[in-house]
């Protein structure tokens, strides 16, 4: 009987203790469980966060480079008007001495000077009228304002309006060569335009 005894004895010790560690065990590993989920949970998270970090990276760069794109085709467009209105005032006919005719190839610049006019209607232009030094001066001024108007006449002919056509003679006062020969002559008989 005493060993009967001993066995409920055993038994009474050893079911509790059983019951406690497997009821402790379950809460760990419930507790374990849980923590796994939240830690994948937050590196669901901070991959997400990551993921939206790099997204929004990109973007950034996308628009930046964008940017970077539109100023660069705006400069070269105004690099592209400011040379062609270089162009135009830099570009000056030539006559003749004594001569406020139009030659063919100061009606082709002309003709070239009316097109960029028509592209740009809201440019005036003020047409100088320039002579060489041979003559006086009164003469010289009364040339260079048959020249300044023969360009004029031209440009309203090719259809560009009067109201943004303005001339002026200078006479022998403006030289582009100061040298006193047949070549700086000719280059001082010449009409000049001027973009107000």
């Amino acid at each position: 009987m005493k060993k009967k005894l001993w066995i409920c004895l055993s038994l009474l010790l050893v079911i509790p203790g059983l019951m406690i560690v497997t009821s402790c065990a379950k809460k760990t590993v419930m507790a374990d469980l849980a923590q796994i989920q939240e830690d994948e949970a937050a590196k669901l998270a901070a991959e997400k966060a990551k993921l939206a970090a790099e997204k929004a990276k990109q973007e950034e760069i996308t628009r930046q480079r964008s940017l970077d794109e539109k100023r660069r085709i705006e400069e070269a467009a105004r690099h592209k008007i400011i040379a062609a209105r270089n162009l135009f005032m830099n570009e000056d006919i030539y006559f003749d001495f004594d001569m406020s005719d139009l030659k063919p190839e100061t009606q082709k610049i002309l003709k070239g000077k009316a097109e960029w006019l028509r592209n740009n209607p809201g440019e005036s232009v003020i047409i100088e009228g320039h002579c060489d030094e041979r003559g006086t001066n009164e003469y010289n001024l009364a040339l260079g304002d048959r020249r300044a108007q023969s360009a004029k006449n031209f440009l309203i002919n090719l259809g560009i309006a009067e109201s943004s056509l303005t001339t002026i003679s200078y006479g022998e006062e403006r030289p582009a060569d100061p040298r006193h020969n047949e070549t700086a002559w000719s280059k001082n008989r010449r009409d000049h335009f001027v973009l107000e």
